[in-house]
């Protein structure tokens, strides 16, 4: 069935230079300025803002994922984006997808329209499962609310939440954003809990390092990695396993480096065996006054019950406030059932900002 948007609306492919080293075009500073706007009207806030060059490393396929945007045009005005990013882990049948519009362009009928054109491309690509993260928020009015089925937290019934169930997509799992700010209380605090871990952790060390990842550490840099992708919970989203190796590492430190970003890996080490079994990542951009973003932590299961959790969220806090002083937060996500990792967030001083629901739609 062709599909198609309303008079005036246009949904334009985003093309990129061919050539690895050339800057963001236009149609790509356009593209940043919607996604940037969108986020400030979704959200409220500017954590997740990147600049044209910034944002250019991501747009591009990887061995890893397939990734394709669209800017969505009204009377030659960008009004919002479109992504579908297809994982090649599982073969290319789940992928995440994006459908964004600013609001000076709602009750045309083009958001609909142009999911409708992205969920044909996925089906035409083999996509199988679509998933979609979005924030959620109450209006004045309070609203109903739709209940995770892991049993933990909800998400109301807001706009966003009634087009995704239209296009019949399932809430699978909500998940908190939650922002550390920084003070002389917090410091100290911080030094409290990393000395209490570290007595409870005396047959572990802490290695530090900030990325490239040397190379004594990649292989075991890649395995963790590889293990978030099953250990940590996600419903019944279905995430496909991810295979990291050191090729893998690698590649994902060129396009953080590309994007000017820093990264600094905080990790437990066995003493005895050498084994890297718990991690926890901290990352910033160009601008050091912007805020700070947790990325991954994780603890191997054979090595729960050390505090390496606490330990390594810690020790790697005070390093980066050390070396990256003007940061003034830090924000994370979790999701909700993930009640051991939440407990050690909120023991640091982790407060809630914000709820996202994880959606998943399969296709026949």
């Amino acid at each position: 069935m062709s599909i198609t948007l309303p008079i005036g609306a246009t949904l334009r492919p985003l093309e990129l230079a061919a050539r690895a080293d050339a800057g963001p075009s236009p149609a790509v500073h356009a593209y940043a300025a919607v996604r940037n706007e969108l986020l400030i009207e979704t959200t409220g806030r500017d954590d997740d803002f990147l600049t044209a060059s910034e944002l250019l490393s991501t747009l591009s396929p990887t061995p890893d994922r397939d990734r394709r945007h669209w800017a969505i045009e009204l009377d030659g005005d960008t009004v919002g984006r479109c992504a579908l990013d297809i994982l090649r882990d599982d073969g290319g049948a789940t992928a995440f997808v994006t459908v964004a519009l600013l609001r000076r362009a709602w009750g045309r009928g083009i958001g609909p329209a142009a999911y409708a054109q992205i969920e044909a491309v996925a089906r035409d690509a083999g996509v199988r499962k679509l998933l979609n993260w979005s924030e959620h928020h109450d209006t004045e009015a309070p609203l109903p609310r739709l209940d995770s089925p892991t049993g933990f937290g909800s998400a109301p019934l807001d706009r966003t939440a009634r087009f995704l169930q239209r296009k019949g997509f399932r809430l699978e799992q909500v998940a908190r954003g939650s922002a550390l700010i920084w003070s002389d209380r917090v410091a100290d605090h911080l030094r409290s809990l990393r000395d209490g871990a570290a007595a409870h952790a005396a047959d572990y060390r802490v290695v530090q390092w900030t990325m490239p990842t040397p190379d004594e550490h990649v292989e075991g840099y890649a395995w963790m990695k590889s293990r978030m992708s099953t250990d940590a919970p996600d419903g019944d989203l279905g995430m496909p396993e991810e295979v990291w190796d050191a090729d893998r590492v690698r590649r994902e430190e060129s396009r953080l480096t590309a994007r000017g970003w820093t990264l600094l890996v905080t990790a437990a080490q066995h003493v005895v065996t050498g084994e890297l079994c718990a991690f926890n990542e901290l990352a910033l951009g160009e601008d050091v006054a912007a805020g700070t973003h947790q990325f991954d932590t994780l603890v191997l299961s054979e090595h729960r019950g050390h505090r390496l959790g606490m330990l390594v969220k810690t020790a790697g806090l005070l390093a980066w406030l050390n070396s990256h002083p003007l940061s003034p937060r830090v924000t994370t996500w979790n999701a909700e059932e993930n009640q051991p990792m939440l407990s050690i967030n909120e023991a640091i001083g982790f407060t809630p900002i914000a709820y996202e629901g994880a959606w998943r739609k399969d296709l026949a």
